[in-house]
């Protein structure tokens, strides 16, 4: 029996996608004047700054990619293994586990490797390093392979009520449509726009849905790569993965519809693309915050401080002038630093001294110190 035509892969046509040029050219020229604007401001980075505004972005993607699938992971030490493979200081972070280390080393092969193609076996060594263990949470999986025999589907609500969001296509054939999606990527036609090829590569490796576990991850990554591809460059500014987090309800729902669709992905593209801009205006942020740090390091290079305030006041920079809710106060430092409640306040009243903080303001439960920036 032939089964009705519920998902975009069971089209006739699939996987050649088609879109309207015209509907996108202000979303994808806005895309584009958001990438060049951010990528203008990372020039007045050195290489060393360069490297901790890239830290601070692969450390949120790789927190947020994570998040996106329901899976919540220490940003220290994300951090942390960030830190590591980027050969920055990572004093007083705590070793991160296998798992995150995995998925730190996919991210930075994605883009640092962005010229290398992109292989099956390159596949299977990503998506086994996300999960080192053979484990997905309580549930064995498998690991450096394409998916069993068993059908994958996406399902919400209780039982005898369920709603089927997904299913994948069938294991059969499942080799053959990887190489196919696989040949394309590696040599896409030359005049196709970068950032819709990188909105395309999203849509059809996450519909392929390859492996067991991992793919939503995969899929960010794959993006990643293609937009280092497009910008020519290994460095990452801007997170996708996290704007997608913020938009994480309207990007099910978007990739629901395409998926239910036909062959034209008009909507599916405007949504990518103005993620695209959103995130790359985003990262805007993160460079002046940089920028910032380094500012304030340069004012305070003579400034006598111990190594507890210096990471303190580096958690402090390295969160944002909007990071700390509040401030730091008392109770924070004490339990940022491990220190006791009179050294706590010995330090930060020297750090007041220094002008290195000052007073929030706020007077009660809501008193605390912010960075003097200026």
């Amino acid at each position: 029996m032939q089964l009705p035509k519920t998902w975009v892969w069971q089209q006739s046509d699939w996987p050649h996608f088609r879109w309207d040029q015209g509907v996108l050219a202000q979303a994808l020229a806005c895309a584009r004047l958001a990438q060049g604007k951010v990528l203008g401001v990372t020039q007045l980075l050195d290489a060393k700054l360069s490297l901790e505004a890239v830290a601070t972005i692969l450390a949120e993607n790789g927190v947020t990619t994570s998040a996106i699938e329901g899976e919540r992971l220490d940003f220290d030490a994300v951090r942390s293994s960030v830190a590591r493979h980027l050969g920055l200081p990572s004093t007083g972070l705590p070793d991160p586990p296998r798992a995150v280390d995995g998925l730190v080393e996919v991210l930075l092969d994605a883009t640092r490797q962005y010229d290398s193609p992109l292989t099956a076996e390159r596949l299977f060594g990503w998506q086994a390093s996300l999960f080192p263990t053979g484990y997905s949470g309580l549930h064995k999986i498998l690991i450096g392979t394409l998916r069993g025999e068993e059908p994958m589907q996406v399902v919400s609500g209780r039982i005898g009520h369920e709603h089927v969001h997904f299913t994948s296509p069938p294991r059969e054939g499942l080799e053959e449509g990887l190489d196919r999606f696989l040949a394309w990527f590696n040599a896409s036609p030359t005049d196709l726009n970068g950032l819709i090829r990188a909105g395309i590569a999203h849509l059809w490796f996450v519909t392929l849905h390859p492996f067991e576990d991992g793919n939503g991850r995969l899929a960010r990554a794959i993006t990643d790569m293609a937009l280092s591809q497009d910008e020519r460059q290994p460095l990452r500014f801007f997170s996708l993965s996290a704007q997608i987090l913020r938009e994480r309800e309207s990007y099910y729902n978007i990739l629901e519809r395409t998926q239910r669709g036909g062959m034209d992905v008009t909507a599916w593209l405007a949504w990518f693309l103005a993620q695209v801009t959103a995130s790359a205006t985003a990262a805007e942020k993160t460079v002046d915050d940089t920028l910032a740090k380094a500012r304030f390091w340069l004012r305070h290079q003579a400034t006598d401080l111990n190594e507890r305030q210096r990471k303190v006041l580096n958690r402090m920079l390295d969160a944002g002038l909007d990071g700390f809710k509040g401030g730091i106060n008392t109770r924070k430092y004490m339990s940022l630093t491990k220190t006791s409640r009179s050294t706590a306040y010995r330090e930060l009243s020297e750090l007041v001294e220094k002008a290195c903080l000052k007073p929030t303001g706020k007077g009660g439960r809501s008193s605390g110190y912010e960075i003097v920036m200026t």
